[in-house]
């Protein structure tokens, strides 16, 4: 099939036709946010302006609908491009799971009173309001293409003035490593032992991460340009990223056994890097993660000795590359001398 972008108007549909053909609607996509971005309150807030008769902002969909594709990776009708939380938020409503906010006014009928009222408060009370709901009619751009690097452009392009994070911008880069990246990221390492969240790709951004770092065989800087950099660039001068996500992959098989379920040591992602590279040469050990605890109290209970110093200096900016280097240095030293290191004979090097 020859290549195909198209960007039409959808034909005409109200929310009540979106919200019955809501099975049919992926809405995560890889280049989606993960959902819970907006609150309960920005939610009622959409639902206030469809009541009050105010415009809502274009949505994007891949349509599927006309011929099979290769991109219709979760065998539905559409993908939403662009509109996902505002879906989200609609079809929230009618279930039942969001009320209006406490603040509500109906601009129609003052005397009207819909703040705090859930969609079945409303089908008892104001019936009529519910119907306007339903027949409010979205505004919808119809993508038809068999080119994802179209569609993840279109997600930047559209998204350009939008606060996005580097992690949602990389997801949507053309190229094997967003690939990649989101597979690792998949990982039930991610799943069930970090403690930190996904709703603005995190899981991916650390991915990014530990795959640079693989690739590159040591510790590098891996702020946002550079991890921006590494993905643009791979395109066209660098290969064999499959070997480096494989090699990612089974350390975190390894760090999934040995860590375990939501282990506090991995309540933030600042230190994962560093376990990372310390489980590709401990990770085997049996007391491994438990001198990386015994660290932690070693660190609260010597707060003067030479190398906590530095660990706790350098933690500061822990996407440089010294840092990844120090904070190495010093957990590897406190593992090799069995929970203890030499105050005197201590040194960075």
């Amino acid at each position: 099939m020859e290549n195909i972008f198209v960007v039409r108007p959808f034909s005409t549909t109200s929310i009540g036709w979106w919200y019955a053909e809501r099975d049919q609607i992926d809405l995560s996509p890889s280049y989606q946010r993960k959902s819970g971005v907006w609150a309960p309150k920005d939610k009622a807030y959409l639902i206030d302006s469809i009541i009050n008769g105010y415009d809502v902002p274009k949505f994007y969909i891949a349509d599927f609908s006309y011929a099979s594709s290769d991109l219709n990776t979760a065998g539905r009708s559409y993908a939403v491009i662009d509109g996902r939380q505002r879906f989200e938020a609609i079809f929230d409503f009618l279930d039942g799971r969001i009320t209006l906010n406490s603040d509500m006014k109906y601009l129609a009928d003052k005397s009207v009173r819909l703040a705090g009222m859930t969609v079945r408060d409303m089908e008892k009370e104001h019936p009529r309001i519910i119907r306007r709901i339903e027949s409010f009619n979205l505004s919808v751009m119809s993508v038809i293409t068999n080119q994802a690097d179209r569609i993840n452009d279109l997600f930047v392009r559209l998204n350009k003035s939008k606060p996005l994070t580097g992690a949602e911008v990389r997801s949507a880069m053309a190229g094997e490593v967003p690939r990649f990246i989101r597979e690792i990221a998949s990982h039930d390492f991610f799943v069930t032992a970090v403690g930190f969240t996904n709703q603005r790709k995190q899981h991916e951004n650390v991915a990014a991460k530990l795959l640079i770092i693989e690739h590159r065989g040591s510790f590098v800087e891996t702020k946002k340009t550079n991890l921006d950099r590494f993905v643009s660039e791979a395109i066209l001068t660098e290969s064999d990223f499959s070997r480096s996500a494989h090699r990612v992959i089974q350390t975190l098989d390894l760090m999934y056994k040995t860590f375990g379920h939501a282990n506090l040591l991995l309540k933030s992602s600042g230190m994962l890097p560093v376990y990372y590279w310390l489980s590709r040469e401990f990770g085997e050990r049996s007391d491994f993660v438990y001198y990386l605890k015994l660290f932690e109290v070693f660190r609260n209970d010597h707060k003067s000795h030479p190398a906590v110093i530095a660990f706790n200096s350098v933690s500061r900016s822990t996407n440089d590359e010294f840092s990844y280097h120090v904070r190495h240095y010093v957990l590897r030293e406190f593992i090799l001398g069995g929970g203890q290191i030499d105050p005197i004979s201590f040194s960075i090097v």
